[in-house]
């Protein structure tokens, strides 16, 4: 049933129980929480509903911001050099092509959800926040270590008591981005207060390390951005401008292994043989001439659209941070908006193309250094595989 506001209010059954309201209310006369009182006849035998029960929207907020970031990377470094002993490159043809001098990978005892809970943690630091608050975590990732996900298992490392909602956005280097965009929704439009969201890559696993074209770009990291409801006047997430065209994806991706593929399944996707024999995908696969000349092309077109809805140029905007994907890409777009260099924000060189995770660790690195201030206005763009795209103007602190 909807109540005046316009929020679905689920009934509760009939069967000898009744509710009463919480002595706390909200300025928009939502309850803070409610509580199931059984007509047993038992004095006080009443109990507190479910934890998703008594986040019911409370209240409309028009506005989020990012109060809070933190990143992490693996120990172990892998030099252009490192990489001229096992594969025909050399320093020079690396950092000439691609901007990239050394990347982090995933080695030994480390995995990816220590550094989503790391990098976690760092946000939640700054922000000076008890994890017990969230609500709910995004978990932006393409190269989860369990084939159902990764983002439950981040609330029970972080400590969280309350069982926030968390779930995965699977988009690769767009991914960051989407997940802004999806906590700005949660917070708008479902009355969600605090949405942690992380975006973390372990691509290093499902990268060719004979492929000269493919395994001198990548590396492994996470980062992740506390975002909180506030008042319109405070808003950080000013506008977007999302897209996909599966049409493209045959110039980037990571399919399921051809040879395995043609003995499991029929046209139809249906099991020919059973038990079915295991699966794999293959290792990624680019066509980097085509993706270089649809992120030159894409991109501007977003964040002009981006801009345009925000009310805003490019030359009111201090920051320009792209999806750390290759230093061409980044100066070409930045060029075609007009961004001087000093504007741009870029450490491409130290950790290569980490996909969903680019973004934020870019951003926490220059929020920690002090060149991205509280106020500072950065338009940002999150592209890759899918293919995707999309862009956002955000306001930090």
């Amino acid at each position: 049933m909807a109540n005046a506001s316009g929020f679905f209010t689920p009934s509760v059954p009939k069967l000898r129980a009744k509710v009463q309201p919480s002595i706390g209310i909200s300025r928009s006369g939502f309850c803070f929480s409610r509580r199931v009182v059984c007509s047993s006849g038992t004095e006080g035998a009443e109990k507190l509903v479910s934890p998703s029960e008594s986040r019911m929207p409370k209240l409309v907020s028009k506005g989020c911001r990012l109060v809070g970031i933190g990143s992490a990377v693996p120990s172990l470094s892998v030099s252009n050099d490192d990489l001229s002993k096992i594969v025909d490159t050399s320093d020079e043809w690396i950092s000439v092509r691609t901007g990239i001098r050394n990347r982090r990978v995933i080695s030994g005892k480390e995995s990816l959800k220590d550094l989503a809970v790391e990098a976690a943690r760092k946000a939640l630091e700054m922000a000076d926040f008890d994890p017990n608050d969230l609500d709910l975590i995004l978990m932006c990732t393409s190269t989860p270590e369990d084939i159902f996900g990764a983002a439950p298992q981040i609330p029970r490392e972080l400590g969280c008591k309350n069982y926030p909602l968390a779930y995965d956005i699977t988009a690769a280097c767009s991914g960051f981005v989407l997940g802004l965009v999806s906590a700005a929704c949660h917070i708008r439009g479902g009355g969600f207060r605090n949405v942690l969201v992380i975006g973390a890559d372990g691509v290093s696993r499902f990268v060719d390390w004979t492929d000269r074209g493919t395994c001198i770009l990548f590396g492994d990291a996470a980062g992740a951005v506390l975002v909180q409801a506030c008042d319109a006047e405070e808003d950080g997430l000013l506008s977007f401008d999302l897209h996909s065209d599966g049409e493209g994806g045959r110039h980037l991706g990571a399919p399921m292994s051809d040879d395995k593929t043609d003995e499991l399944l029929g046209s139809n996707g249906s099991v020919l043989d059973f038990p079915p024999k295991r699966s794999s995908y293959s290792c990624i696969q680019m066509n980097g001439k085509e993706v270089f000349r649809f992120a030159v092309r894409c991109v501007p077109q977003s964040i002009e659209s981006a801009l345009q809805k925000a009310g805003l140029v490019s030359s009111s905007v201090d920051w320009l941070l792209l999806h750390q994907a290759n230093q061409r890409i980044i100066d070409a777009v930045a060029t075609r908006l007009e961004f001087p260099q000093e504007k741009v924000i870029s450490n491409l060189a130290n950790y290569g193309n980490t996909s969903a995770a680019s973004i934020p660790l870019a951003l926490d690195e220059a929020v920690r250094s002090g060149k991205v201030k509280p106020g500072h206005t950065i338009a940002t763009a999150g592209f890759g595989a899918g293919l995707t795209w999309g862009s956002a103007v955000i306001r930090w602190g």
